[in-house]
């Protein structure tokens, strides 16, 4: 079985973090803080996203460009100021781990900051592969990165998950014909309304017990 996670919203919160690193960008820029919650919305197509939203629909290309660069290099010296795994998450990864399932990281986060923050918070090594927004030609939704993982891991399509916080994850999953399960804790869950997974689960421990204890005894 391969099991593809989301990290941001899903496995970790990271939301200070994201919220500190995008309002100094802003600062450095000369604009007003946004709210966090307003912050939040933005976060799960990847950082370009992410800054061209925060940054508001006056600002020009050069200065999105210029935006972009000095957030991404506060966000990878303050990417673990605040930023935790969600309650239960360590102990759900090592029964998925142990069951024999291939766990895998597809975020559309910058792939080396994805490893740092995965390698701080002590889950790296559960992970055979780690994928970020800039692994491919192509972030999510597009199919590439599930693709390239169900490749690597020898993985049919029926055997294979997505597992993730927003709707961006469920039409990863749909593009790549497999499976999705949404999380209920993470940035966007109100987008599994219009877009809902197969499965949704309050904790990562009833994703464990319901496709992989079975699978394992």
């Amino acid at each position: 079985m391969l099991l593809i996670f989301d990290l941001d919203g899903t496995l970790i919160d990271s939301r200070l973090d994201l919220a500190h690193a995008v309002n100094a960008t802003r600062t450095q820029a000369g604009r007003g803080p946004l709210p966090h919650e307003q912050i939040f919305s933005f976060v799960g197509n990847g950082a370009p996203v992410l800054i061209k939203r925060s940054m508001g629909p006056d600002a020009s290309d050069e200065e999105v460009r210029n935006a972009l660069e000095f957030f991404l290099d506060y966000y990878r010296h303050h990417a673990l100021d605040y930023t935790v795994l969600y309650p239960g998450i360590h102990d759900a990864l090592n029964l998925l781990h142990g069951s024999g399932a291939s766990l895998a990281v597809l975020t559309n986060k910058p792939v080396r900051i994805s490893h740092r923050i995965m390698e701080g918070l002590g889950i790296a090594s559960l992970f055979f592969k780690i994928y970020g927004g800039n692994s491919f030609e192509h972030k999510k939704p597009h199919r590439i990165g599930i693709d390239t993982l169900r490749a690597e891991a020898n993985a049919p399509v029926e055997e294979t998950w997505m597992v993730g916080d927003s709707y961006v994850d469920v039409q990863t999953a749909r593009n790549a014909g497999v499976a999705s399960c949404g999380v209920t804790w993470g940035f966007q869950p109100e987008t599994f309304q219009e877009f809902p997974p197969d499965v949704l689960v309050d904790r990562l421990e009833d994703f464990a017990d319901r496709f992989v204890r079975p699978s394992a005894s």
